[in-house]
């Protein structure tokens, strides 16, 4: 979802022939408006929405596509460097996070590693991501092992695995922690995971 057309191009030729052919793109819009409807019909393993799109805007098309197509991963786009806009893009339910800045042959590693179920955000949002904006809720034993994992980047297999469960009580239980932390998706998590020091413990 991106209004500018030569940048969308560009991935239409890149992606299939620096991954054997694994990613493509299969529709674009530069129409804010017209992105969850796109979505819904493409059913996409993955939708880039730039977030400087004409109004509705980018952030509402976000949100739009988290609505209709919850499967579908989200990664929101911007060529500008103002942490703004992106964490608010997170808070809609994009998955990661991508500076427009990168050259097109950057962007592919990182895309790649979100399509395997990676949160990817660049440094220095991250930073400003945790930096002390709410007080942590008191987490039990077995939360605080699952916010543990979810923020080192275990996959639901590995951590259905370490907690001897099955993966769809690994999926209820990620539901639940996410809204007792009050964040919308993985990537906040582990941001607040980091903020609070549970990682070090």
């Amino acid at each position: 979802m991106d209004d500018h057309p030569l940048f969308v191009r560009g991935l239409e030729l890149l992606l299939p022939i620096t991954t054997s052919g694994r990613a493509e793109v299969v529709a674009s819009t530069g129409d804010a408006a017209a992105a969850a409807a796109l979505v819904s019909t493409c059913r996409p393993d993955l939708a880039l929405v730039d977030l400087h799109m004409p109004p509705p805007g980018g952030i509402r098309a976000v949100a739009a596509i988290r609505r209709t197509t919850p499967r579908v991963r989200v990664v929101a786009m911007s060529g500008s460097a103002e942490p703004g806009p992106a964490v608010e893009a997170l808070r809609a339910g994009a998955e990661g996070f991508l500076p427009k800045t990168s050259e097109p042959e950057e962007l592919l590693p990182p895309l790649l590693a979100i399509l395997d179920g990676w949160a990817v955000l660049p440094a220095e949002l991250l930073r400003t991501m945790l930096r002390p904006t709410r007080a942590t809720p008191d987490l039990d034993g077995e939360e605080r092992r699952l916010l543990r994992a979810i923020a080192t980047g275990r996959s639901t297999v590995d951590i259905a695995e370490e907690l001897h469960v099955s993966e769809r009580t690994v999926k209820r239980m990620t539901a639940a922690l996410l809204r007792t932390l009050r964040v919308s998706n993985r990537a906040e998590a582990a941001a607040v995971a980091g903020h609070s020091g549970i990682l070090d413990e």
